[in-house]
Protein backbone atom coordinates (compact mmCIF):
# COMPACT_ATOMS: atom_id res chain seq x y z
CA UNK A 1 0.00 0.00 0.00
CA UNK A 2 1.58 3.00 -1.25
CA UNK A 3 -0.20 6.15 0.52
CA UNK A 4 -1.95 4.25 3.19
CA UNK A 5 -5.65 3.90 0.99
CA UNK A 6 -4.89 2.27 -1.58
CA UNK A 7 -4.17 -1.50 -1.94
CA UNK A 8 -2.22 -2.54 -4.91
CA UNK A 9 -3.41 -5.38 -7.05
CA UNK A 10 -0.31 -6.50 -9.20
CA UNK A 11 -0.22 -8.09 -12.30
CA UNK A 12 1.42 -8.89 -15.39
CA UNK A 13 1.46 -10.28 -18.90
CA UNK A 14 2.10 -14.55 -19.26
CA UNK A 15 5.35 -15.58 -21.12
CA UNK A 16 5.86 -19.43 -20.51
CA UNK A 17 6.25 -20.84 -17.34
CA UNK A 18 8.48 -17.44 -16.46
CA UNK A 19 5.49 -16.47 -14.21
CA UNK A 20 6.90 -18.14 -11.32
CA UNK A 21 10.15 -15.93 -11.17
CA UNK A 22 8.52 -12.87 -11.74
CA UNK A 23 6.13 -13.41 -8.58
CA UNK A 24 9.17 -13.94 -6.78
CA UNK A 25 10.85 -10.62 -7.68
CA UNK A 26 7.41 -8.74 -7.80
CA UNK A 27 7.07 -10.17 -3.76
CA UNK A 28 9.08 -7.41 -2.87
CA UNK A 29 6.92 -4.05 -3.51
CA UNK A 30 4.41 -6.21 -0.54
CA UNK A 31 1.28 -5.60 -2.87
CA UNK A 32 -1.81 -8.32 -3.63
CA UNK A 33 -0.31 -10.45 -6.62
CA UNK A 34 -2.86 -11.37 -9.55
CA UNK A 35 -1.42 -13.84 -12.02
CA UNK A 36 -3.51 -13.76 -14.84
CA UNK A 37 -6.01 -16.37 -16.16
CA UNK A 38 -4.57 -19.02 -18.22
CA UNK A 39 -4.10 -17.87 -22.00
CA UNK A 40 -6.83 -19.00 -24.07
CA UNK A 41 -8.26 -18.06 -27.46
CA UNK A 42 -10.14 -15.18 -25.32
CA UNK A 43 -6.76 -13.79 -24.18
CA UNK A 44 -6.12 -13.38 -28.01
CA UNK A 45 -9.68 -12.25 -29.59
CA UNK A 46 -9.65 -9.38 -26.02
CA UNK A 47 -6.49 -8.13 -27.60
CA UNK A 48 -7.39 -8.01 -31.14
CA UNK A 49 -11.08 -6.51 -30.42
CA UNK A 50 -9.04 -3.55 -28.43
CA UNK A 51 -5.63 -3.34 -30.30
CA UNK A 52 -4.31 -1.36 -33.61
CA UNK A 53 -4.61 -3.63 -36.54
CA UNK A 54 -1.03 -3.56 -37.45
CA UNK A 55 0.98 -4.13 -34.30
CA UNK A 56 2.08 -7.57 -33.37
CA UNK A 57 0.99 -10.41 -32.03
CA UNK A 58 2.73 -10.17 -28.87
CA UNK A 59 1.27 -6.80 -28.28
CA UNK A 60 -2.18 -7.91 -28.59
CA UNK A 61 -1.72 -11.31 -26.30
CA UNK A 62 -0.57 -8.85 -23.76
CA UNK A 63 -3.52 -6.22 -23.93
CA UNK A 64 -5.65 -9.28 -23.71
CA UNK A 65 -3.40 -10.05 -20.65
CA UNK A 66 -4.25 -7.37 -19.31
CA UNK A 67 -7.96 -7.00 -19.80
CA UNK A 68 -7.95 -10.40 -17.74
CA UNK A 69 -5.94 -9.13 -14.76
CA UNK A 70 -8.01 -5.53 -14.78
CA UNK A 71 -11.13 -7.71 -14.81
CA UNK A 72 -10.15 -9.83 -11.93
CA UNK A 73 -9.59 -6.21 -9.80
CA UNK A 74 -6.01 -5.97 -10.60
CA UNK A 75 -4.78 -2.33 -10.41
CA UNK A 76 -0.82 -1.92 -10.60
CA UNK A 77 0.34 -3.10 -14.41
CA UNK A 78 3.58 -4.26 -15.02
CA UNK A 79 4.88 -3.80 -18.34
CA UNK A 80 8.89 -4.97 -19.49
CA UNK A 81 10.40 -4.76 -23.02
CA UNK A 82 12.52 -3.44 -25.27
CA UNK A 83 15.00 -4.49 -28.28
CA UNK A 84 12.30 -3.31 -30.66
CA UNK A 85 9.40 -1.20 -30.95
CA UNK A 86 7.70 -3.47 -28.24
CA UNK A 87 9.65 -1.26 -26.05
CA UNK A 88 6.92 1.79 -26.57
CA UNK A 89 4.19 -0.57 -26.76
CA UNK A 90 3.48 0.44 -23.05
CA UNK A 91 2.62 3.78 -23.49
CA UNK A 92 0.24 2.68 -26.63
CA UNK A 93 -1.31 -0.13 -24.24
CA UNK A 94 -1.59 2.29 -20.95
CA UNK A 95 -3.65 4.70 -23.35
CA UNK A 96 -5.81 1.96 -24.63
CA UNK A 97 -6.93 0.73 -21.26
CA UNK A 98 -7.69 3.88 -20.07
CA UNK A 99 -9.79 4.70 -23.04
CA UNK A 100 -11.49 1.10 -21.87
CA UNK A 101 -12.12 2.63 -18.62
CA UNK A 102 -9.56 0.76 -16.17
CA UNK A 103 -7.75 2.94 -13.43
CA UNK A 104 -4.55 1.26 -12.71
CA UNK A 105 -0.90 2.44 -12.36
CA UNK A 106 1.08 1.03 -14.82
CA UNK A 107 5.00 0.38 -14.08
CA UNK A 108 7.05 0.16 -16.88
CA UNK A 109 10.75 -1.71 -17.43
CA UNK A 110 12.48 -0.69 -20.07
CA UNK A 111 16.22 -1.55 -20.52
CA UNK A 112 18.83 -4.27 -19.80
CA UNK A 113 17.18 -5.36 -16.47
CA UNK A 114 18.87 -2.47 -14.62
CA UNK A 115 17.73 -2.76 -10.94
CA UNK A 116 19.61 0.12 -9.63
CA UNK A 117 17.35 1.61 -12.34
CA UNK A 118 14.43 0.18 -11.40
CA UNK A 119 14.50 0.77 -7.70
CA UNK A 120 13.07 4.25 -7.81
CA UNK A 121 9.71 2.88 -9.40
CA UNK A 122 9.87 -0.17 -6.56
CA UNK A 123 10.15 2.58 -3.88
CA UNK A 124 7.39 4.63 -5.13
CA UNK A 125 4.81 1.43 -4.18
CA UNK A 126 6.25 -0.04 -1.68
CA UNK A 127 8.46 3.03 0.80
CA UNK A 128 9.74 0.70 2.83
CA UNK A 129 11.58 -1.36 0.65
CA UNK A 130 15.44 -1.70 0.66
CA UNK A 131 17.53 -1.90 -2.01
CA UNK A 132 19.14 -4.71 -0.07
CA UNK A 133 15.91 -6.50 -0.09
CA UNK A 134 15.03 -5.81 -3.94
CA UNK A 135 18.74 -7.34 -4.51
CA UNK A 136 17.60 -10.11 -2.56
CA UNK A 137 14.65 -10.98 -4.25
CA UNK A 138 16.04 -10.03 -7.74
CA UNK A 139 18.73 -13.37 -6.93
CA UNK A 140 16.83 -15.55 -5.93
CA UNK A 141 14.00 -14.88 -8.85
CA UNK A 142 17.26 -15.41 -10.90
CA UNK A 143 17.86 -18.55 -10.01
CA UNK A 144 14.48 -19.75 -10.13
CA UNK A 145 14.75 -18.48 -13.26
CA UNK A 146 18.10 -20.26 -14.57
CA UNK A 147 16.70 -24.11 -12.67
CA UNK A 148 13.41 -23.69 -14.64
CA UNK A 149 15.81 -22.56 -17.98
CA UNK A 150 18.24 -25.61 -17.66
CA UNK A 151 15.19 -27.70 -16.66
CA UNK A 152 13.22 -27.34 -19.64
CA UNK A 153 16.12 -27.56 -21.73
CA UNK A 154 16.62 -31.25 -20.92
CA UNK A 155 12.88 -31.42 -21.63
CA UNK A 156 12.94 -30.30 -25.03
CA UNK A 157 16.34 -32.43 -25.75
CA UNK A 158 14.74 -35.88 -24.40
CA UNK A 159 10.91 -35.86 -24.00
CA UNK A 160 10.66 -36.94 -27.68
CA UNK A 161 12.36 -40.00 -26.78
CA UNK A 162 10.50 -41.12 -24.11
CA UNK A 163 9.39 -44.99 -23.37
CA UNK A 164 6.99 -43.91 -20.92
CA UNK A 165 4.15 -41.50 -22.57
CA UNK A 166 3.97 -38.83 -19.67
CA UNK A 167 7.01 -39.14 -17.72
CA UNK A 168 9.11 -35.54 -18.67
CA UNK A 169 5.27 -33.85 -18.19
CA UNK A 170 4.92 -35.62 -14.67
CA UNK A 171 8.15 -34.49 -13.73
CA UNK A 172 8.11 -31.32 -15.44
CA UNK A 173 4.67 -30.33 -13.48
CA UNK A 174 6.14 -31.33 -10.17
CA UNK A 175 9.38 -28.94 -10.54
CA UNK A 176 6.76 -26.54 -12.11
CA UNK A 177 4.43 -26.71 -8.55
CA UNK A 178 7.78 -27.14 -6.06
CA UNK A 179 9.81 -24.16 -7.76
CA UNK A 180 7.74 -21.20 -5.90
CA UNK A 181 8.15 -22.78 -2.56
CA UNK A 182 12.23 -22.72 -2.91
CA UNK A 183 12.93 -19.20 -0.79
CA UNK A 184 16.91 -19.57 -0.96
CA UNK A 185 18.85 -19.71 -3.77
CA UNK A 186 20.56 -22.81 -2.60
CA UNK A 187 17.12 -24.28 -2.71
CA UNK A 188 16.41 -23.15 -6.09
CA UNK A 189 19.47 -24.45 -7.43
CA UNK A 190 19.12 -27.92 -5.91
CA UNK A 191 15.64 -28.72 -7.08
CA UNK A 192 16.71 -27.58 -10.45
CA UNK A 193 19.65 -29.91 -10.58
CA UNK A 194 17.58 -33.12 -8.62
CA UNK A 195 15.12 -32.30 -11.81
CA UNK A 196 17.54 -32.20 -14.38
CA UNK A 197 19.01 -36.03 -12.69
CA UNK A 198 15.16 -36.89 -12.45
CA UNK A 199 14.74 -35.87 -16.07
CA UNK A 200 18.24 -37.31 -17.40
CA UNK A 201 16.96 -41.05 -15.50
CA UNK A 202 13.88 -41.56 -17.47
CA UNK A 203 14.41 -43.94 -19.90
CA UNK A 204 14.81 -43.10 -23.86
CA UNK A 205 14.69 -44.73 -26.83
CA UNK A 206 16.46 -42.39 -29.68
CA UNK A 207 16.00 -43.86 -32.76
CA UNK A 208 18.35 -44.09 -35.86
CA UNK A 209 17.06 -41.77 -37.98
CA UNK A 210 16.70 -38.91 -35.07
CA UNK A 211 16.13 -35.55 -36.04
CA UNK A 212 18.04 -32.12 -34.35
CA UNK A 213 16.14 -29.38 -34.87
CA UNK A 214 17.17 -25.24 -33.71
CA UNK A 215 14.28 -23.30 -32.95
CA UNK A 216 15.28 -19.43 -33.36
CA UNK A 217 13.14 -15.91 -33.86
CA UNK A 218 11.69 -13.68 -31.99
CA UNK A 219 11.84 -13.66 -27.98
CA UNK A 220 7.76 -13.56 -26.98
CA UNK A 221 6.65 -16.34 -30.10
CA UNK A 222 9.60 -18.51 -28.94
CA UNK A 223 9.18 -18.62 -25.07
CA UNK A 224 5.23 -18.27 -24.80
CA UNK A 225 3.89 -21.99 -26.12
CA UNK A 226 0.00 -20.78 -26.55
CA UNK A 227 1.35 -18.13 -28.75
CA UNK A 228 3.41 -20.50 -31.00
CA UNK A 229 0.74 -23.55 -30.74
CA UNK A 230 3.35 -25.42 -28.78
CA UNK A 231 5.39 -26.21 -31.35
CA UNK A 232 8.22 -27.68 -29.36
CA UNK A 233 6.26 -30.27 -28.37
CA UNK A 234 5.06 -30.92 -31.53
CA UNK A 235 7.96 -31.18 -32.93
CA UNK A 236 8.87 -33.86 -29.83
CA UNK A 237 6.01 -35.69 -30.46
CA UNK A 238 7.61 -36.19 -34.10
CA UNK A 239 10.94 -37.39 -32.50
CA UNK A 240 12.66 -34.35 -32.61
CA UNK A 241 15.79 -33.40 -30.47
CA UNK A 242 14.25 -29.59 -29.88
CA UNK A 243 17.14 -27.09 -29.28
CA UNK A 244 16.49 -23.16 -28.40
CA UNK A 245 18.69 -20.58 -27.05
CA UNK A 246 16.80 -17.55 -26.67
CA UNK A 247 15.73 -17.71 -23.13
CA UNK A 248 15.60 -14.84 -20.22
CA UNK A 249 19.23 -16.72 -18.15
CA UNK A 250 20.27 -16.12 -21.52
CA UNK A 251 19.55 -12.63 -22.09
CA UNK A 252 20.08 -11.56 -18.41
CA UNK A 253 23.95 -12.95 -18.87
CA UNK A 254 24.02 -10.75 -21.92
CA UNK A 255 22.77 -7.76 -20.73
CA UNK A 256 24.38 -4.45 -19.57
CA UNK A 257 28.46 -4.19 -20.59
CA UNK A 258 28.58 -8.09 -21.64
CA UNK A 259 25.83 -7.12 -24.20
CA UNK A 260 28.83 -5.11 -26.99
CA UNK A 261 30.87 -8.43 -25.99
CA UNK A 262 27.91 -10.93 -27.19
CA UNK A 263 27.11 -9.36 -30.28
CA UNK A 264 30.67 -9.28 -31.32
CA UNK A 265 30.52 -13.03 -30.79
CA UNK A 266 27.14 -13.25 -32.85
CA UNK A 267 28.59 -11.24 -35.55
CA UNK A 268 31.56 -13.58 -36.14
CA UNK A 269 29.18 -16.37 -35.87
CA UNK A 270 26.75 -14.59 -38.23
CA UNK A 271 29.30 -14.02 -41.24
CA UNK A 272 29.15 -13.57 -44.08
CA UNK A 273 25.80 -13.49 -44.03
CA UNK A 274 25.91 -10.11 -41.68
CA UNK A 275 27.77 -7.34 -40.96
CA UNK A 276 25.97 -5.49 -38.58
CA UNK A 277 23.22 -5.92 -36.06
CA UNK A 278 19.14 -6.11 -37.08
CA UNK A 279 17.63 -5.46 -34.23
CA UNK A 280 16.12 -7.56 -31.39
CA UNK A 281 16.99 -10.77 -31.58
CA UNK A 282 17.20 -11.01 -35.51
CA UNK A 283 20.97 -11.01 -35.60
CA UNK A 284 20.87 -14.35 -33.10
CA UNK A 285 18.81 -16.07 -35.72
CA UNK A 286 20.94 -15.70 -38.32
CA UNK A 287 24.09 -16.70 -35.93
CA UNK A 288 23.17 -19.52 -34.32
CA UNK A 289 21.20 -20.84 -37.50
CA UNK A 290 24.66 -20.43 -39.27
CA UNK A 291 26.21 -22.34 -36.34
CA UNK A 292 23.62 -25.46 -36.49
CA UNK A 293 23.84 -26.01 -39.79
CA UNK A 294 27.80 -25.96 -39.11
CA UNK A 295 27.30 -28.84 -36.61
CA UNK A 296 25.57 -30.91 -38.86
CA UNK A 297 21.89 -29.83 -37.75
CA UNK A 298 18.89 -31.53 -39.82
CA UNK A 299 16.68 -28.14 -40.11
CA UNK A 300 16.29 -24.74 -38.38
CA UNK A 301 12.79 -23.32 -37.53
CA UNK A 302 12.68 -19.74 -37.78
CA UNK A 303 9.47 -18.29 -35.94
CA UNK A 304 8.02 -14.76 -35.40
CA UNK A 305 5.20 -12.29 -35.29
CA UNK A 306 3.95 -11.32 -38.63
CA UNK A 307 5.46 -7.51 -39.55
CA UNK A 308 8.42 -8.38 -37.32
CA UNK A 309 10.85 -6.22 -38.13
CA UNK A 310 14.06 -7.50 -36.79
CA UNK A 311 13.24 -11.04 -38.01
CA UNK A 312 12.36 -9.81 -41.39
CA UNK A 313 15.64 -8.41 -41.72
CA UNK A 314 16.73 -11.84 -41.05
CA UNK A 315 15.14 -13.73 -43.52
CA UNK A 316 17.07 -12.32 -46.00
CA UNK A 317 20.17 -13.59 -44.98
CA UNK A 318 18.47 -16.83 -43.61
CA UNK A 319 16.54 -17.46 -47.32
CA UNK A 320 20.18 -16.87 -48.87
CA UNK A 321 22.21 -19.46 -46.40
CA UNK A 322 19.21 -22.21 -46.90
CA UNK A 323 19.95 -21.59 -51.07
CA UNK A 324 23.87 -21.77 -50.55
CA UNK A 325 23.90 -24.73 -48.57
CA UNK A 326 20.19 -26.42 -49.35
CA UNK A 327 19.89 -26.21 -45.71
CA UNK A 328 16.33 -26.48 -44.68
CA UNK A 329 14.74 -23.20 -42.62
CA UNK A 330 11.31 -23.35 -41.96
CA UNK A 331 9.52 -19.80 -41.72
CA UNK A 332 6.47 -19.65 -39.87
CA UNK A 333 4.82 -16.28 -38.94
CA UNK A 334 2.02 -16.10 -36.22
CA UNK A 335 -0.85 -13.71 -36.37
CA UNK A 336 -4.53 -13.66 -35.36
CA UNK A 337 -5.32 -15.65 -38.23
CA UNK A 338 -2.54 -17.89 -38.23
CA UNK A 339 -4.35 -21.88 -38.41
CA UNK A 340 -3.13 -24.31 -35.36
CA UNK A 341 -4.23 -27.11 -38.08
CA UNK A 342 -1.96 -25.41 -40.88
CA UNK A 343 0.84 -24.86 -38.42
CA UNK A 344 0.95 -28.73 -37.79
CA UNK A 345 0.50 -29.27 -41.54
CA UNK A 346 3.33 -27.70 -41.91
CA UNK A 347 5.58 -29.05 -39.07
CA UNK A 348 4.71 -33.04 -39.91
CA UNK A 349 5.51 -32.30 -43.58
CA UNK A 350 8.98 -30.13 -42.31
CA UNK A 351 9.84 -33.40 -40.63
CA UNK A 352 9.17 -35.71 -43.54
CA UNK A 353 11.36 -34.03 -45.76
CA UNK A 354 13.93 -33.84 -43.29
CA UNK A 355 13.89 -37.48 -42.91
CA UNK A 356 13.65 -38.21 -46.12
CA UNK A 357 16.82 -35.73 -46.82
CA UNK A 358 18.85 -37.42 -43.72
CA UNK A 359 17.85 -41.09 -46.09
CA UNK A 360 19.76 -39.68 -48.65
CA UNK A 361 16.08 -40.02 -50.39
CA UNK A 362 14.65 -37.69 -53.43
CA UNK A 363 12.50 -34.90 -52.11
CA UNK A 364 9.81 -34.54 -54.22
CA UNK A 365 9.21 -31.87 -56.14
CA UNK A 366 6.05 -30.19 -53.98
CA UNK A 367 8.76 -30.07 -51.52
CA UNK A 368 11.48 -28.07 -50.48
CA UNK A 369 14.73 -27.02 -48.45
CA UNK A 370 13.18 -23.61 -47.68
CA UNK A 371 9.46 -22.88 -46.79
CA UNK A 372 8.66 -19.18 -46.56
CA UNK A 373 4.96 -18.18 -44.64
CA UNK A 374 4.20 -14.46 -44.75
Amino acid sequence: MSDGSLAWKLSFPHMGNYRIPVVTLASMLDTEILVPPKMTQRTLELGVRHSPEFVCIPFKYNLGNYIEALERGANLLVQAGGGCRFGYYGEVQEAILRDLGYEFKMLRLVGDFDLRGYYRDFKEINPRLTFRSALAHYRLALAQTRALDAVEDVIRKRSGFEVRQGSFDEVHERFLRELPDTATIAQAEKLGADTIAELEALPIERPDDMLRVGVVGELYVLMEPFSNFYVERELAKRGVEVHRFVTVSEMVSHAGSAGAKNMARLLGLAEPYLKHHVGAHGTESVAMTHKLMQEGFDGVLHLKPFGCMPEVNAMTALQRMSREHTFPILFISYDAQTSQTGIQTRLEAFCDMLRMRKHGRAIPASSSAEEVCA
